[in-house]
């Protein structure tokens, strides 16, 4: 028995899609917000989908949607490499993350293998204690770093499926913790040109992270005597950012060179609000690419009661250069979400298909 034949998915699909009609959508788990760790997970690392705000779960492809839906990555023709970076909380701020991703069809096979490393970089930080409050003792370097193995199979000319392993680590001088994720997502395409996707991914399933090191040592003089003795404070394991999105896109084919994209997504968060996105995307012959989005979860337009920093809107372009008459295309992205405060994150992305 094949239970990926396409038959079978198709009826997956079809009744995940009748159960998510017939229930309605919560407004995520707010009560929880702020216990979940590696937060970093949940960025948008990549220009194109940062500039729809999301909202291209079920068309993102090749590297890029390892970091969003996996299952995308399945749509390589031969090889997708690319590097992003976002400035992120302003460009003052000192805090970067930078990612590198490759996708790599492997030959006449339809199997497509990928990874991904995502380097957050929180600048450097004044050490403080109790008898420094105001430092002057020197400066600390945070940072996360994310690595990633895919895989995605193309089971028919309409389904895609996928998954990735990836190790999640966060870090200062003597401090650390690590743990182990899972993603996967499956996309349905279909329609006269290809032009209705439907997408599922589940992201950031995994093992439970607990801080460890010498930095949680606390040395103390013991009562009436003069020894001292070094006590080590155990940590609280914190779980990560689980996420379930399910997306819908639909291509309008305008002319022979132009398209409009129209992109849908939800995504149920474990420990913060669901959030709705939006995205419009105009394509002219598949070289230049504007985008707009929106995100949209409750009280985003309230300042008091809103726990987001993004505020909605993010917009973006692309320019697809092609490089000689084999096929390779050079491509550069930049994206603005719009933020408070802050005053808006830009991105930018550069990749190389061939």
């Amino acid at each position: 028995m094949n239970i990926f034949s396409t038959s079978r998915i198709k009826v997956i699909l079809t009744g995940l899609l009748v159960f998510l009609l017939i229930n309605p959508l919560s407004a995520g788990n707010n009560d929880r917000a702020g216990s979940a760790g590696a937060g970093t997970l949940l960025l948008l690392p990549w220009s194109r989908t940062a500039s729809l705000s999301g909202s291209n779960l079920s068309s993102v492809s090749g590297m890029e949607a390892m970091a969003f839906n996996v299952a995308g990555m399945g749509l390589t023709k031969g090889i997708d490499i690319g590097w992003g970076e976002i400035l992120y909380m302003g460009t003052n701020s000192g805090i970067t993350v930078n990612t590198f991703a490759a996708a790599f069809r492997m030959g006449e096979s339809s199997s497509t293998l990928g990874f991904n490393i995502t380097f957050v970089s929180f600048g450097d930080i004044e050490i403080t204690t109790g008898d420094n409050p105001e430092g002057g003792i020197g400066q600390f370097s945070p940072n996360t770093l994310n690595i990633g193995l895919s895989y995605a199979k193309e089971f028919s000319n309409s389904i895609y499926g996928g998954f990735t392993l990836k190790v999640v680590n966060e870090s200062s001088a003597n401090v650390s913790a690590t743990a182990v994720a899972f993603d996967a997502g499956i996309d349905y395409i279909t329609g006269p040109r290809k032009n209705f996707k439907f997408g599922i991914s589940l992201r950031n399933v995994g093992s439970k992270m607990t801080f460890k090191g010498d930095g949680l040592d606390v040395q103390g003089t013991v009562q009436n005597s003069s020894s001292v003795s070094t006590l080590k404070s155990l940590a609280q394991p914190f779980q990560l950012p689980a996420q379930l999105g399910i997306g819908l896109s639909y291509d309008f084919f305008l002319s022979e060179s132009n398209d409009l994209a129209v992109n849908f997504t939800f995504l149920a968060n474990s420990f913060t609000k669901d959030q709705f996105n939006f995205g419009v995307g105009y394509s002219f012959k598949d070289i230049l690419n504007i985008n707009f989005g929106y995100l949209l979860e409750s009280d985003i337009n309230n300042k008091d009661k809103r726990n987001t920093v993004y505020t909605g809107p993010s917009m973006g372009a692309t320019v697809n250069i092609p490089l000689g008459k084999g096929g390779v295309k050079l491509g550069l992205d930049y994206a603005y979400r719009f933020t408070n405060p802050f005053g808006g994150f830009n991105q930018f992305g550069i990749r190389l298909s061939f």
